[in-house]
């Protein structure tokens, strides 16, 4: 139930924010003189930018097993490698309180990465590439697998989602009104001007989008971390991270293994690892962040 009562109020506080946006601009639109109903503009765009981000999350598990390859593990699996990592992750699920097991995968690559997905914490995945399965030791391995399942049970799946179809509403209602704005103010009142000036102004918004995302992706990171040291214990999630600190970033991986590197990159939120230098557009923080934060708190 807490899932859905989040997902409620996440509903809600969204539809206020573009609802408040349109009526705003509904104002100002109609002291200028400007002719356009806004609230027709905040529905559409609402379908738009909600149903992708919201089919995006439906489909998850689907397509982040296409695009890395995974395998999921049989739960009567005989490999003495499988049933251990079956084993871990269903023990932090329970540890976690998880309503359901989640599925659990393999995926080839020589990176030392994982990932936690699906539509919600009944339905989700945490895959393990091969690279990290026989590259980290027990302990590190615990540590890894912690942190996914604090991400399921932290239901950041369904957060980013909605972070991310409020975005996408605010990107193409902002760059709409302002290019509407701004042609007003012309005498030459072309609609290619106006729907020229819309796509650009949507790739600006965009790009600040992303930056919104991405910082709100790293806030996440940290409290996965937090999750990860309760569930599989400090020691463990301190020596995973320190264990990553040695190995290369996702996205070179998803090169050398053949797959395509533009859909692996736009999972990249999704996996404990990212690159070590920061930036606006990080997903992750610097491990060493990561490490001098919980060594902080514990």
């Amino acid at each position: 139930m807490a899932i859905f009562r989040r997902l409620f109020y996440f509903i809600i506080i969204n539809f206020l924010i573009v609802l408040t946006a349109s009526v705003i601009a509904s104002f100002i639109m109609r002291y200028f003189g400007i002719e356009g109903e806004w609230s027709w503009y905040a529905i559409f765009y609402s379908v738009i930018g909600f149903g992708g981000a919201f089919f995006s999350l439906l489909m998850s598990r689907y397509f982040a097993k296409k695009f890395f390859g995974v395998v999921v593990i049989d739960p009567k699996t005989k490999s003495h490698q499988e049933r251990a990592l079956l084993d871990m992750v269903y023990q932090m699920a329970t540890h976690a309180r998880l309503p359901a097991k989640p599925e659990v995968g393999i995926y080839e690559s020589p990176e030392a990465n994982a990932f936690a997905t699906g539509p919600s914490k009944r339905k989700s995945l945490v895959a393990v590439s091969t690279g990290l399965l026989n590259g980290m030791n027990e302990n590190e391995l615990k540590g890894v697998v912690a942190h996914e399942v604090a991400h399921i049970a932290n239901g950041d799946m369904v957060t980013m989602t909605l972070l991310q179809g409020l975005i996408n509403t605010m990107v193409l209602l902002a760059a709409r009104f302002i290019a509407k704005m701004i042609v007003s103010r012309l005498k030459d009142r072309s609609f290619w001007l106006e729907f020229f000036l819309y796509i650009a102004l949507q790739i600006v918004f965009s790009i600040l989008g992303s930056i919104v995302l991405c910082y709100f992706s790293r806030v996440r990171e940290y409290r996965a971390d937090k999750g990860g040291a309760r569930f599989g214990g400090v020691e463990n999630m301190i020596a995973a991270l320190k264990a990553l600190q040695k190995v290369t970033s996702p996205v070179g991986a998803a090169v050398s293994s053949g797959r395509n590197s533009k859909a692996v990159e736009s999972y990249n939120y999704l996996q404990i690892s990212g690159k070590e230098k920061t930036s606006l557009f990080s997903t992750h923080p610097p491990l060493s962040s990561r490490i001098a934060r919980l060594e902080r708190l514990y």
